[in-house]
């Protein structure tokens, strides 16, 4: 008969639950053993990085925007009067003169208005020479008039003075005297009259003429305002340079004020760059600037600053003090530095891809050595187009990596092979 062993049962029992627990120790320590190691370095291939070298000494502060080369004079051309393009004579692009003509503009109503103003000014002169012979002739006969009151005067004068001698010696009576008298002293009130009414009447004179000739300037005015209007219908280009525009075609009709031509000087130009509104607080006038026109580069200042802000930027127009190379004209695309200051030995590097000024940024630092790269703070001051400044945080001589590592911000070490 067999018998039941039921204590090797429960060896082998407990030797399983052994066999697991130590088992699941062993799991449970190499997993904490796992989580205690360092994640892997991260390779990264030394050419798919931006590199470059802190320095140590002057730094250029510079800002830089596109731009465009302008002329420095421009002239438009408007219409004088309302009227009609006939001709069409000057296609832009070509060298004009002062007196070139452009356009030729008819306007048959302005004719006739010229015609009618240069009529009323010969009617006026004519009315003004009758006028002036008219009253000519009304001032003489004031002059007659006061000649014939003064003579009289002097005459009874007289005869009072040799009444006078007669009376002392009673040969006439004192009656007949003192009417002698009274008549002189008549023909004295009369003669003071005649005289200020010539007076009066020189200034009649001159006022009736004054007004005449203001007529007749006015209408002369009238008549010079025809004559330029008319003379406007054959669009001359007014100054010496380049038509760059010619708004207008034959057969169009022209209201006044309605531009015609574009003028300008190309040899005499300027740069309007367009700078970025973070940037533009530092631009101050007379900062030098270099304008790169793709064919040499042009020195320059800067001459005006535009107060507003159009489309995050702020236009800044800038004087060419440098000669022109070959190929500049005007709209022709540019590039402009202007040179905010010189910072005087600091530290300076290329500015990273995503470091902006006076801000904390962690770079990765290369020991050449190991070939590793160690993610340090380092603290950026000032900034220029292509370089930054160095607060803290680097030493001369040190090589960071400039381009993008968001790549990499979990890890704090990555090997260059």
């Amino acid at each position: 008969m067999d018998i039941v062993r039921t204590d090797l049962k429960i060896k082998r029992q407990r030797r399983r639950w052994m066999i697991g627990s130590s088992g699941g120790i062993a799991l449970v320590a190499l997993t904490v053993f796992l989580f205690t190691l360092d994640p892997a370095v991260p390779a990264v291939e030394r050419e798919s990085v931006w590199m470059d070298t802190v320095q140590r000494g002057e730094m250029l502060r510079q800002v830089r925007g596109p731009g465009v080369l302008v002329p420095k004079e421009v002239l438009w051309i408007a219409a004088r009067t309302n009227a009609r393009v006939e001709r069409v004579l000057v296609k832009p692009g070509a060298v004009v003169e002062p007196n070139t003509v452009l356009v030729d503009m008819s306007n048959p109503e302005l004719m006739q208005q010229l015609q009618e103003a240069r009529s009323a000014v010969a009617a006026a002169e004519a009315e003004y020479a009758a006028l002036e012979v008219q009253l000519q002739g009304q001032m003489l006969d004031q002059k007659v008039a006061l000649a014939e009151a003064r003579a009289e005067y002097e005459s009874q004068r007289l005869q009072v003075e040799a009444e006078k001698e007669l009376a002392k010696d009673n040969i006439i009576s004192q009656l007949e005297l003192k009417r002698s008298v009274l008549t002189a002293e008549h023909l004295k009130v009369r003669l003071d009259v005649e005289q200020e009414r010539s007076r009066t009447f020189e200034k009649s004179v001159q006022a009736q003429l004054r007004a005449e000739r203001a007529r007749i300037q006015q209408l002369e005015n009238m008549l010079s305002l025809r004559e330029s209007q008319v003379e406007g219908l054959a669009v001359k280009a007014g100054m010496s340079g380049v038509l760059q525009a010619l708004s207008v075609e034959e057969g169009q009709q022209l209201t006044i004020g309605a531009n015609i031509a574009r003028i300008a000087r190309p040899d005499e130009l300027m740069a309007e760059l367009r700078i970025a509104e973070t940037q533009a607080k530092d631009v101050q006038l007379g900062q030098p600037v270099s304008i790169d026109t793709r064919n040499g580069i042009v020195e320059g200042e800067v001459i005006r600053i535009d107060p507003a802000v159009e489309n995050g930027t702020v236009q800044v127009d800038v004087a060419l003090t440098g000669p022109l190379p070959p190929g500049a004209r005007p709209d022709l695309s540019v590039d402009g530095t202007i040179l905010i200051e010189r910072l005087e030995d600091v530290l300076y590097v290329g500015r990273p891809a995503y470091g902006q000024p006076e801000s904390t940024v962690r770079l990765f630092v290369i020991d050449e050595e190991t070939g590793d790269a160690l993610r340090v703070p380092v603290e950026l001051g000032r900034s220029s187009v292509n370089v930054i400044e160095i607060r803290q945080g680097l030493e001369a001589g040190d090589r960071v990596i400039l381009s993008d590592t968001s790549a990499w911000d979990k890890y704090d070490r990555i090997r260059l092979e």
